[in-house]
Order: C-alpha cells, then structure tokens, then sequence
C-alpha cells in the first residue's frame, strides 16, 4: 500500500515540540506504564512470529542506519536507558510517520538501535505508535497490529508527550522477556555518546 510518503526532515527536539504543539488530536511515542500487552503471548497476540517476520521484511534495509536517514528517520531521545535494567536503546522517528495518524506495519514510526562497543550502529527493532487522544476519536478499543495489542503509555511521561499507545517489536535482537515488551534486558547505553544523536549519512552522498 502506497499511503505514506517520505517525511520532511524536522531536526531535533525542538521541531517535535512544534509539532506537538500543533497537533489537537495527532499520534505519537514511547514510554514505561504500560496497560495493554503483556509480551510475546499478550491478549491480542494470535501470531507474534508472523508480526515479527512482517517487521524484518519492513526494516531489514534499515540494518545500515544511512538508509533510515535517507527515509526521514531521524535520532531523538538519546539512549533510553530501563528504570532497572536493560533499555530500549537509541529511536530514530519518522515525524511524517508520527505525524498520519495511520498503523501500518510496512512503515514503522520508529526504528531503534543499539550502539556497538565498536561505535556502529545495530539495528535491534521497531516502534510503532499512535497519540492516545487521536485514537480513541476514532476507534472503540486500542490499536493493534497484526492481534499484538498495544501498550498504554499515559502522562505524564519521561518523554513530556501526551499519552500514546505504542508497540516495540524486537525483530533484529531476540528478548526473553518477550518480542513485544518495552525494555530488553540485553540492550545497552554504555557505548553510546551524545555524538551519536546526529542525524545519519544520507547513502547517495560522497565519502
């Protein structure tokens, strides 16, 4: 399905509080509460492999993050580090994506990353997300995808964002903890550097 287009790019947090700012009723991001999903066998959970093997086939270009950069995903948060242990790692959001108010496992909102001893980039998942406000206007119940229903992310949050729903699926680093729960015990920030937030090369560019 053709229904979205590439993003503008929009740098840095400042240009997503504008467009927050702009949003009445729009979608969005990531966080810890969560009231819907449980993992790899939540409630709406009917075939998670099938969901995990539709996120590889959607982001497996996404594996060098030049590609992601030239798609419009860009880095925001930093390393999202766990509460205990683990962490989420480092998201690159599509705001186009963010922004449509749509779920479609073919254009994740966000792809996440972990940084390597070696300071490279590996890619570990995807994110998808939609603004809690923005949802419920037009739906009975809480999203899913694929029968994986959605974590509840109220506010206020880490990220200052109005509540989202929002579904990690770990396609690219297996979790024991579950395919679709927020944290992986297995991910972290100790290698990443505030230098790592800058946007990616774009893959057509020289050098």
């Amino acid at each position: 399905m053709h229904r979205r287009r590439l993003s503008r790019a929009i740098g840095g947090s400042i240009g997503l509080v504008a467009i927050l700012g702009s949003w009445s009723a729009r979608p969005q991001a990531h966080d810890d509460h969560s009231t819907y999903g449980t993992g790899s066998n939540g409630p709406g959970d009917h075939n998670p492999g099938a969901l995990v093997k539709a996120v590889r086939e959607a982001t497996e270009r996404f594996r060098d993050p030049a590609f992601a950069g030239a798609e419009g995903y860009q880095p925001l948060f930093g390393c999202v580090s766990g509460p205990e242990r683990g962490a989420m790692g480092q998201h690159f959001v599509n705001f186009s994506f963010v922004g449509d108010g749509l779920l479609d496992v073919m254009h994740p909102e966000l792809v996440i990353y972990e940084t390597l001893p070696s300071g490279h980039l590996k890619l570990t998942g995807a994110e998808y997300l939609v603004f809690k406000d923005q949802w419920d206007a037009a739906h009975a119940g809480p999203p899913q995808l694929m029968g994986q229903l959605f974590h509840l992310n109220e506010a206020p949050n880490r990220y200052r964002l109005p509540a989202f729903y929002s579904l990690h699926v770990w396609a690219w680093k297996e979790n024991p903890f579950g395919a679709f729960v927020n944290w992986h015990p297995n991910v972290s920030c100790e290698a990443f550097t505030p230098d790592d937030v800058q946007p990616p090369p774009d893959p057509g560019a020289d050098g």
